[in-house]
């Protein structure tokens, strides 16, 4: 016979009556407090673990770090996330947006603006002649000092970027790209204008100005004599030479060209870097060679059929690979195989959650 239970040292248990009446509790021969002993064991247990997630809790005010979802830094200002934003580089798309629509703008230009502007540029690359051949004439003979001479070469290619006129190599990049991004039969119409009428004012520029160097009396003996040799270094390599160091060249006018809208600070710097390892490497430009070699033929050294076979031809047909057929196609092609990659932060899916349903 089994009794109502009864409550003993906190805790609640059934009990029986023996043949005598006694109560004896159900489970004789346990410990009579393992019940409650259980219970308090528990409940120390319980204030354990909240002591324990105190102590790790960071102090209130205190700048503790925690691992966010997300995987950003957690804590930052709205002030602070505008600044890591606003230190972001350009992406290559925008680098490529930028380049794209000055080169439409280009197109779009007139012939009369472009043929003067190009025509000015000629002119004004026979700084880089006259820069070298300075230096040369002031400085020890020896190959060594080639070193310092070659900074002469930077100087035409910064006055004619900085003064934001039409340098031909500059176009084998700008005006491609607008191009590249709609081929369309009049992009590539506007395209050849352009080219042409760039490389013909170019030209002219610098052979006009080769020849008012060597016919008037401008310079001493000494710069005269370098203009010639810097001239002849030139016309040392066979036209296999000059297509392959043209293509190098075109290449780093195109990198230069990339570069300067994502380092506006340090445009000058840029242009003085890749132009000065150009002069080192000899490596070829029809431009600034136009200028080298139109000297040679002025002064009787050279036809003008070598001046066309051997140099123009091979350095015009390497610029305009190096600086088009593959830097433009490849930064191009970077763009394009990006155009169809997912935004950043989740920004597809936040768009397609605010779609009406």
């Amino acid at each position: 016979m089994t009794r109502p239970s009864n409550k003993i040292g906190g805790a609640f248990f059934a009990s029986r009556l023996d043949p005598t009446g006694t109560a004896i509790p159900v489970g004789a021969g346990l410990p009579a407090m393992a019940i409650p002993l259980s219970l308090k064991i528990h409940w120390v247990s319980e204030q354990l673990s909240a002591a324990n997630v105190v102590a790790k809790s960071p102090p209130t005010g205190s700048h503790a770090m925690t691992t966010p979802t997300d995987g950003k830094t957690p804590d930052l200002s709205a002030k602070e996330q505008h600044e890591v934003e606003k230190s972001q580089p350009p992406r290559a798309a925008v680098l490529h947006e930028i380049i794209r629509s000055q080169g439409d703008q280009e197109l779009e230009r007139s012939i009369a603006a472009l043929w003067w502007s190009a025509l000015a540029a000629g002119l004004t690359m026979g700084l880089s002649l006259m820069g070298m051949g300075l230096l040369t004439s002031r400085l020890p003979e020896g190959d060594e000092f080639k070193v310092i001479a070659s900074f002469g070469y930077c100087a035409g290619f910064l006055a004619v970027i900085l003064a934001r006129q039409q340098l031909f190599t500059e176009n084998t990049l700008t005006a491609v790209l607008p191009v590249m991004t709609k081929p369309t039969l009049l992009n590539f119409g506007r395209l050849i204008r352009l080219w042409t009428v760039v490389l013909v004012g170019n030209l002219c520029g610098t052979i006009l100005v080769a020849y008012v160097m060597l016919e008037l009396p401008i310079f001493d003996a000494k710069t005269d004599h370098a203009f010639l040799e810097i001239g002849r270094k030139v016309m040392e390599h066979s036209a296999s030479q000059m297509f392959a160091k043209g293509i190098v060249s075109g290449w780093m006018i195109a990198t230069m060209v990339w570069m300067i809208p994502s380092m506006e600070s340090a445009k000058m710097w840029i242009i003085i870097l890749i132009t000065y390892f150009m002069a080192l490497g000899d490596f070829t430009h029809i431009v600034v060679g136009s200028a080298e070699v139109s000297y040679l033929v002025f002064a009787g050294e050279l036809p003008w059929s070598d001046f066309l076979a051997v140099f123009a031809g091979p350095t015009l047909a390497g610029n305009i690979i190096g600086g088009s057929f593959i830097f433009a196609l490849i930064s191009h092609a970077q763009i394009r195989s990006e155009s169809g990659t997912p935004k950043p932060d989740g920004s597809e899916k936040d768009h397609a959650e605010s779609k009406p349903d």
